[in-house]
């Protein structure tokens, strides 16, 4: 390491410990969230509850707070990630999988489903108004729609040669679309399943259970490391098409999966917690304004951070005003739309 210039290795220090920061933070406010509700517990019940001793405190942890809290962590970093490999994709930093007509898509294949195929119904049970009766075929057709869109906006930036922004104005057109399919869906379909579809669209990481989890863990982890390991490869695709081909990057076969592997980490998440927008875009734009837009590390800390903030943002809508538990996808677009003008505005103020 004496060879190692000491501001490299200060460099990755920085990035080091921000990593750590965060996992502290997550672990922080996983404690807090098990412990804050309708019903607060306090540490020693929360440790009790933990251990299955049999109490109402274990029902309240194991079936309600703790897969709330993992739900929300796996999909924040599953929706960070997507964000920011497409981001580097399209060599766009308003591309996400929310501005890109991915998650529209994914709602307009689960609601098909919902409706058409009857994977979905209203009533309660334990306080959730939504039940999918299969959960796989949401999934499956709502990764189908996801991947229509992406596929179309490959296909018009390889035909026509779209630039960054027309792409974005395509995903924009494809948004438009897709939710006119689905208000016809709605429009045919009687009372119970509207409701059904209509409940389903609010983000809402409360509805997910150990299974669903289990399915989100085993999509997202699995892409993450898959980006995590194409790092470099992203690193050149930065720096240009041509620059990218002369280090011997594959860029039509890198973009194709990438953008397919968002899609596929995108519908899963839409498809067990409804539309949660603009994570993707939030995200890698903070992690590059404090980490620098090296992909080596904005990929795993964006993933981190992607963790931290949903989880953070679903603790907040469900404790701000309780008794009542607000969806997380309307604070998420609370606060994702200013950055998203904002972003706008700092794109453009030169041209």
């Amino acid at each position: 390491m004496e060879n190692v210039p000491e501001k490299y290795k200060e460099y990755t220090r920085r990035k080091l410990i921000f990593g750590i920061f965060f996992i502290i933070l997550i672990c922080i406010i996983s404690l807090y969230a098990i412990s804050t509700g309708s019903m607060n517990l306090s540490i020693g019940e929360v440790i009790n509850g933990l251990a299955h001793n049999g109490d109402i405190n274990e029902i309240v942890i194991w079936n309600i707070r703790l897969p709330r809290i993992i739900g929300a962590i796996i999909a924040g970093i599953g929706l960070a990630v997507a964000g920011a490999v497409m981001q580097c994709i399209l060599r766009n930093p308003l591309a996400s999988p929310f501005t890109m007509g991915i998650s529209h898509g994914a709602v307009f294949g689960a609601a098909f489903a919902i409706i058409v195929l009857g994977a979905g119904e209203l009533h309660r049970i334990g306080g959730t108004p939504l039940t999918l009766n299969n959960p796989y075929s949401v999934t499956i057709f709502a990764f189908i729609g996801a991947l229509i869109g992406v596929f179309v906006i490959l296909l018009l930036a390889k035909l026509r040669g779209l630039s960054p922004e027309a792409m974005i104005l395509a995903g924009v057109a494809m948004s438009s679309l897709f939710s006119a399919g689905t208000m016809l869906l709605q429009y045919f379909a009687d009372d119970v399943k509207v409701a059904s579809v209509v409940f389903w669209t609010f983000g809402d990481i409360g509805r997910a259970g150990w299974t669903d989890i289990g399915i989100m863990l085993f999509v997202t982890i699995p892409a993450l490391f898959y980006f995590i390991y194409k790092r470099w490869d992203y690193n050149a695709l930065v720096s240009g098409e041509e620059t990218a081909k002369s280090l011997g990057v594959n860029t039509e076969r890198t973009r194709l999966i990438g953008m397919i592997i968002a899609a596929l980490i995108t519908s899963v998440c839409v498809a067990f917690l409804g539309i949660i927008g603009f994570v993707g875009l939030v995200v890698p734009h903070i992690m590059r304004m404090i980490i620098g837009g090296d992909y080596r590390y904005l990929i795993p800390i964006s993933a981190i951070f992607g963790g931290l903030l949903l989880l953070t943002t679903d603790t907040v809508a469900r404790t701000i005003i309780l008794p009542i538990i607000l969806p997380v996808g309307i604070l998420t677009s609370f606060i994702g739309a200013p950055v998203f003008f904002y972003m706008l505005m700092k794109r453009y103020e030169r041209k």
